[in-house]
């Protein structure tokens, strides 16, 4: 019998209640965001989290897992660390943190004096603009780190945080760039023809010129 969940239900038979009850604890939904990018420790978690307490992310973490939208496993030898992964459910969250992300990106505006700033963190809102560029592996390269988008043929996409091993592009752009992308200020081929962004082709994808 798995450990229920802490947080008490809003004891609606409604479906977004319902979701709620689940995900719409404090914390929760950025949980799900640092893990798409992949399976993480908990204090790779921990750092990405700047202002969550410690017994927060343990707590949190132990809620999901009973709610069965994360799982925990240990990494064979030399590592022999535990990192927590989404689960299928969990993963079918990334429509909702693309919608989330969309929503709220005209009152992104510029960084607080407050506030922390990843690359990865930009990876959700982009997804979309980055399909333009078709199916392959795309490495973005921002003044605060990097990550990468990989685009399925049917248009699907996953990222990860960090350079990737073979990237079949390497974009360059800069976190105001990526605030436009995503609150649709503007495009990627507009972006590209300013020279807000850089788009690099490698070897292999050396048939579409390079911007």
């Amino acid at each position: 019998m798995p450990r229920q969940p802490r947080r008490r239900s809003y004891d609606q038979h409604c479906a977004a209640a319902r979701a709620l009850d689940l995900v719409g604890d404090r914390w929760t939904l950025l949980v799900v965001r640092e893990l798409l990018a992949g399976p993480r420790r908990y204090t790779d978690l921990h750092a990405d989290l700047p202002g969550v307490s410690t017994d927060m992310l343990a707590g949190r973490l132990k809620d999901m897992e009973a709610a069965e939208l994360v799982t925990r496993r240990r990494l064979p030898p030399p590592a022999s660390a535990y990192v927590y992964e989404l689960t299928p459910r969990g993963r079918d969250l990334l429509p909702v943190l693309r919608a989330l992300a969309a929503w709220g990106a005209p009152d992104l505006g510029e960084p607080r004096p407050t506030d922390a700033v990843r690359a990865h963190w930009y990876a959700v809102p982009l997804l979309g603009a980055l399909a333009e560029l078709g199916e392959g592996v795309v490495q973005v390269t921002l003044d605060e780190g990097e990550f990468h988008v990989r685009i399925a043929a049917d248009g699907s996409t996953a990222h990860g945080d960090g350079a990737a091993e073979r990237p079949d592009a390497r974009l360059r752009t800069d976190t105001a760039t990526c605030r436009a992308l995503a609150g649709g200020e503007t495009t990627l081929a507009e972006a590209l023809a300013s020279g807000r962004a850089t788009l690099e082709r490698t070897a292999a994808t050396a048939g579409t010129a390079s911007r």
